[in-house]
């Protein structure tokens, strides 16, 4: 919101009035395929205040999202502390990732992270801000 202020950006769904969810119906209605695609801030969101961002630590957390995704998650993020990984997906999605707790840690591993941690607050926006 920030840039879109300070860059004079125009963002012309948001002035429609429309929400989210409003885009969501007449996507589907207009029968676009990405109607229920997930929404992803940009990967230096996924950093703790004070990492080092570099090619290799994206590559990580782009690699680990994506396997979750590709094990079938809808909402996910991954958290990167060091090296350590913090899963977020959502609650109800719990039960199928400790089902898949073993190829996921190998595969993160693989990926470089030393410790994989999954969030029992559960996917959501922003909470890499909690700390402020």
């Amino acid at each position: 919101m920030q840039a879109v202020a300070e860059f004079g950006i125009k963002s012309p769904l948001r002035n429609s009035g429309m929400s989210k969810a409003d885009i969501r119906i007449l996507s589907k209605t207009m029968r676009l395929a990405t109607w229920n695609k997930q929404s992803f801030a940009c990967l230096s969101s996924r950093f703790a205040y004070g990492e080092t961002i570099s090619r290799e630590k994206l590559s990580m957390v782009d690699h680990a999202e994506q396997l979750l995704l590709d094990l079938g998650f809808h909402q996910v993020h991954v958290r990167i502390h060091d090296k350590i990984a913090r899963i977020e997906v959502m609650p109800d999605e719990f039960e199928k990732l400790l089902r898949s707790r073993e190829d996921v840690v190998n595969k993160l591993k693989e990926e470089g992270f030393t410790y994989i941690t999954m969030d029992l607050q559960g996917y959501r926006t922003g909470s890499m801000n909690e700390i402020l």
